[in-house]
Parts: C-alpha cells; structure tokens; sequence
C-alpha cells in the first residue's frame, strides 16, 4: 500500500508519497495537468491511496484518481490543522503531513458528496448567489426612493433615474437567470422518493426540498437527530471550563441547510397554526431568535427521521395532528414532455 499526501493550488500540485512502512519513497511538484499526474502515480503499482484538502479544487483530482483504483481522501481543513500545526510550513512540509496522517489513519475527513449530486448542488448554491445579489438590488432601488421621499421612479431627479433603471436591468437578468437554474435541476430533483416526502413536511417548498435534499446529501453519516442539528448549525456550541457552562454562537457546520431551515421556519409558523401557536408560546418565554430555532429544530427532527426510515410525514407537529395540510395536488411534479 501506497499512501499520497497532496497540496493542491490552482496551478501547481506537490505530492509526497510513503511506503507503508513510512519510507519516503516520492516527492514532487507539479502542474495541475492530468497526463503529469497519472505519470506520477504510474510509479507506485498496486493499492494507493491519497489525500488532499477540502478545498473547492478537489472535483477533478477525484475524477482523474478515483477510476484508476486509487482511493482519494478529503482532509477536513479545520480538524486537521488542529493536528498538524507545525511552526515551518512549506507545500513539501504539508504535502508531508497529509501523507503520514493518511499512513497512520488520522486523516479528519470531510464528507466527499456524491457524483450524481455534485452537480446539482453546485447549481443550487449559485442560484443562492444570484438571489442575494437580486435582494440587494431591489434594496439598492427602494433606498432611492426613500432618499428623494417619491413613490416611483419616473419622480427622481434625472440621474437618479438613470441609476434606478440600473438596478431595475440587474434585477430582471438575474430574475431571468434564478428562474433558469431552477428549471435546469427540477427534472432531475423533482421525481426523487425523498425530495417527494420531504415537500409534505410544514413550511418546505420545492426550492428548499432540493436544497435539503442536495446538502445532506446521505442522511445516514448521521448517526442520531443530535448530529444533525449541529450540521445544520441550528443548536450552540459550548464553551465549558471547569464549573462555568455557557453556550456559543458557532459557524461550524452547513450554511446552506441553515438558511433553508430558517426559510421552512417562517413559512411554517405563517402558514400552520399549530407550528404558530407553538412558536407563540415559546415567544413569550423567549428571545424570538431562539423562539424560531426551536421551531427549525422540530422541523429539522421531521426531515432526520422522513430521510432516515424512508417513511412519508406523519402530518403531525409535536404530536399535534395539524388542521391545515397541503393541498392533494402537492407535490408538484415536472410536466410531461410535450
């Protein structure tokens, strides 16, 4: 067994390669090209296995690695710099590090998500972009009018009219844009048994279905509901010493189902009296932040068990059946090709 640790940059790519042994038995740097890469590990025949960063370069070191039998890793960049902070660091010292961690199994990683979601993941988080930087539009145009007290544009002096038309052009391409990438995934997303389940679930809509659905990814790297919930960063971390316990805010964990959650959780206390009334009460006892987490949390502990045991939603909310449930027609599936 061979074991590779790689320290991959945009252009260039040092590799060092141990014997299981620990025998230093390759070194190099080299460009990113495909050809020079598979001419390297031509020299080592027999099981290999590598290792590289999670940085947002490891797609195709995978693709290239992968069907040639040899077994790529993802380092968790953050567990592992916990592991290996060294007071020299070079590409050869890193590149060094990651192999011996991978030799004596001490790798942190990171989850690899599957090839078939890859895509559309990526799809879904540009879209996300898109939406913010629309948002940010639309709020750039109000603050125009709020500037000059006027209720539209045709009243603003003539160059700022020429700035809100601006903003007016960005606001249409990206709509126009959002709604593309939206239909370039829906067919292959809106057919799936669990993206199905997951839209019957209060306050989930088809946009946040995908969005679960795409960032967990498998929901069985997750060994209880507990787990799940500080990936979707929807719990605080601890910072306990001694007899003092206080909790922290932590960005540790998946943004992206963050934000859907707190999406499905505004929709689900508008439109559900039960999640409503519930949510209220905890209001009163409550900051409204912490109100609306407890909320995402219910509705995160919904889709743990929807995903995990492959069962359809029990319609209910804290075993509450709920009054108010989707109409027969939901879920909307794709239309039939003409």
């Amino acid at each position: 067994m061979f074991y590779t640790g790689i320290d991959q940059h945009r252009l260039r790519s040092t590799l060092t390669t141990f014997a299981a042994t620990g025998e230093r038995v390759g070194e190099a740097t080299v460009v990113n090209d495909r050809a020079v890469l598979i001419r390297y590990f031509a020299q080592f025949p027999g099981p290999h296995q590598a290792v590289v960063e999670a940085t947002g370069r490891w797609y195709w070191l995978r693709d290239l690695l992968m069907p040639r039998g040899i077994d790529l890793h993802l380092a968790h960049a953050k567990f592992l710099k916990a592991i290996a902070y060294a007071k020299v660091k070079t590409d050869a010292v890193d590149a060094a590090t990651l192999g011996h961690l991978l030799r004596t199994d001490l790798i942190p990683d990171a989850h690899m998500i599957s090839d078939a979601l890859r895509g559309p993941r990526d799809v879904l988080r540009a879209r996300l972009r898109m939406v913010t930087r629309r948002t940010s539009a639309k709020n750039s145009l109000d603050r125009l009018l709020e500037k000059w007290n006027v209720p539209c544009v045709a009243d603003l002096p003539p160059l700022y009219q020429v700035q809100a038309a601006a903003q007016t052009a960005l606001i249409t391409v990206l709509t126009e844009q959002i709604h593309a990438l939206e239909v370039a995934v829906r067919p292959q997303l809106l057919d799936s048994p669990a993206v199905q389940r997951l839209l019957w679930i209060p306050g989930i809509g088809r946009q946040t279905a995908f969005s679960i659905f795409l960032e967990v990814d498998d929901i069985h790297r997750f060994p209880t509901v507990r787990q799940f919930w500080s990936y979707c960063r929807l719990v605080p971390g601890a910072a306990d010493s001694a007899e003092q316990r206080r909790h922290r805010r932590s960005k540790d964990g998946n943004r992206y189902l963050k934000l859907a959650f707190s999406h499905a959780t505004v929709r689900a206390i508008q439109y559900f009296p039960e999640v409503r009334h519930w949510y209220q009460r905890w209001k009163r006892k409550k900051p409204v932040r912490i109100a609306r987490a407890l909320v995402a949390k219910e509705l995160a502990q919904s889709v743990f068990h929807v995903l995990k045991d492959d069962v359809d939603f029990n319609q209910q909310f804290k075993g509450t059946p709920l009054t108010r449930q989707k109409q027969a027609r939901w879920p909307r599936r794709a239309s039939p090709p003409a």
